[in-house]
């Protein structure tokens, strides 16, 4: 990796062995920025805060190696990511300002996709992650990942069949509980529907009796008024002097026609006048008509207007016009078919939330069995680690326990509770020495037990569920003596098959360490800079000296290191 402007890290360059890394230095000096910068490697949360004072954005780079076809590598690929001779390259910018950028493979991708590699890539272990398996459900979520397809398998059934069963549940507890509500609703529905049904509306139905209506409230003023018209257009027989815009047209059309021969625009003008004449007397005719076919029916214009009043009232409750209340009847008859099948529904239901707890009963069941088995296995793989890390006689056990519940599925003959993850509560329970009776760890280990404890659950998943680079900061937290050497030589056998990175303070684990860097802070009055160095011979020895006595140039200090590498050498 290379660092620069993170936190006190100004610029560096982090070369980790294959096998086994101790990563060393004074309180303060920088070596969590160490784990941080693969945090950002791997799409964890970008914190401005983490930039250095003065610089514009933090930069890590990373180079990975990925065997070709490994899920990263798979995965990487369908990003649009290449391999750079079986390594991917990887790169986060962190800005002052908070925008996060990064790079895989020469390519721009999403920081979530970074997220995604890294469970296949690195396993980051601290001293977060011994507080968090205090939790119970922690130690459960450990247990289910050591037991792989024995578990996954059935518990992926059963949080399908239980999210089932919770949405089962919730719409039969809606429906029997509103179910006043809803007959209300449905008499209202039905109310509406008849009343509607009964008054048989058409649709347009209500425009055209508007206009029957006015047509018959005017028909006096309307039949006088085109008896003018008509007058006006063809004449007044009782006034035989009278003049009607017939016979003017006509006249002028037969003055222009006698004439018409000597100029062609008089004669086009001549065969307009001739069709206004034909246009008058059509319309005089039509006058005449209607004046003729008007009917001033008093009972006609009473039947319209009660008519109108009863689609009035229909339009003041279900619709603006007749055209609205038709489609509120279609909607209502649906809604109302929805109602009416609501006792079918909850027979339906009813019938499908006893199937899904009869299948949980057989999957919670199923979980709880597989459970107890890997809790057998994964107890004694621990313990047997444990015995490793100086702590002989110390003894590990999975409690996997259900509780008593009137409304539960039934589970080893009992009604117990259960929940999305199924039935049982888990809970690491450590015994130290013979006759001590076994406690949760939460409350039986002490630091440096629960330290060593939490490793020896770390070598047990790198033996089931191997990934190729293990990260442990500070693990080693509360352990001294002959425990902290056997924490070293257990890391060390575990580098065999992984590459191991440790941030420690302990010499007997930096002892073991293939490659040894050094976080190192200068200060020059105004500004902390710290780089990383490797350690080698001399350098080595006086890095182990002033981690046992301070004193780096202490001969004592000097020999007891010289020791430390040569035992630490000769147990790996």
């Amino acid at each position: 990796m290379r660092i620069r402007s993170l936190g006190v890290i100004d610029d560096a360059v982090v070369e980790l062995s294959p096998g086994f890394t101790a990563v060393t230095g004074e309180t303060g000096a920088g070596k969590t920025m160490v784990v941080t910068s693969l945090g950002l490697l791997l799409g964890g949360r970008a914190d401005p805060a983490l930039v250095r004072i003065g610089a514009k954005a933090a930069v890590v780079e990373g180079r990975i190696t990925v065997p070709e076809g490994a899920p990263a590598a798979v995965r990487a690929g369908e990003a649009g990511a290449e391999l750079d001779d079986g390594a991917l390259l990887i790169s986060r910018t962190v800005s002052a300002e908070g925008r996060s950028r990064a790079h895989l493979g020469g390519r721009s991708v999403p920081v979530g996709l970074l997220g995604e590699l890294a469970d296949d890539l690195v396993a980051v272990h601290g001293q977060t992650d011994q507080q968090g398996l205090l939790r119970p459900v922690r130690q459960r979520q450990a247990l289910d990942r050591y037991a792989g397809g024995a578990v996954s398998a059935p518990l992926e059934k059963y949080a399908a069949a239980y999210r089932r069963l919770r949405a089962v549940a919730t719409e039969l507890d809606e429906l029997t509980t509103r179910a006043r509500e809803r007959a209300q609703e449905a008499d209202l529905l039905r109310f509406g529907l008849e009343e509607i049904a009964a008054a048989e509306p058409q649709p347009g139905e209500d425009a055209d009796l508007a206009a029957e209506a006015e047509r018959l409230g005017h028909a006096e003023a309307l039949a006088s008024a085109a008896t003018s018209g008509h007058r006006a257009l063809a004449g007044d027989p009782e006034d035989p002097e009278g003049v009607d815009a017939a016979t003017l047209v006509a006249g002028a059309h037969r003055a222009l026609e006698a004439v018409r021969s000597h100029d062609p625009a008089l004669a086009a003008l001549a065969d307009r006048i001739a069709e206004i004449g034909i246009l008058v007397s059509d319309a005089a005719g039509e006058l005449a008509g209607y004046a003729d076919d008007l009917d001033a029916d008093p009972l006609r214009l009473a039947a319209v207007e009660e008519r109108r009043a009863v689609l009035t009232h229909l339009t003041r409750k279900y619709g603006e016009d007749i055209s609205a209340v038709l489609a509120w009847s279609e909607e209502s008859a649906a809604r109302l078919a929805e109602l009416e099948g609501d006792d079918d529904r909850i027979g339906e239901l009813t019938a499908e939330r006893d199937g899904l707890r009869a299948e949980l009963v057989d999957l919670a069941q199923a979980l709880t069995d597989a459970r107890s088995e890997a809790a057998q296995r994964f107890a004694a793989a621990v313990t047997a680690e444990l015995s490793e890390l100086a702590m002989p006689h110390a003894r590990v056990t999975i409690d996997v326990r259900q509780t008593e519940d009137p409304e539960g599925v039934e589970v080893n003959g009992r009604t117990v509770a259960y929940g999305p993850t199924g039935a049982d509560d888990v809970e690491l329970l450590l015994a130290p020495h013979p006759g001590a009776q076994p406690r949760p760890i939460a409350k039986g280990a002490s630091g440096g037990e629960l330290s060593r404890v939490m490793l020896a659950v770390e070598v047990v998943f790198a033996g089931s569920d191997p990934v190729p680079t293990y990260l442990f900061d500070e693990v080693d937290a509360g352990v001294g003596g002959k425990a902290a050497v056997e924490v070293g030589r257990r890391l060390a056998r575990l580098a065999r098959s992984a590459q191991v990175v440790v941030v420690t303070h302990l010499p007997q684990v930096a002892a073991f360490a293939d490659r040894h860097l050094v976080v190192e802070k200068t200060n020059d009055g105004s500004v902390t800079r710290s780089g990383v160095q490797a350690m080698e011979g001399e350098d080595r020895v006086r890095e182990l000296s002033r981690m046992l006595a301070g004193q780096e140039d202490s001969e004592l200090a000097r020999a007891h290191a010289e020791e430390l590498l040569e035992a630490a050498r000769a147990g790996r």
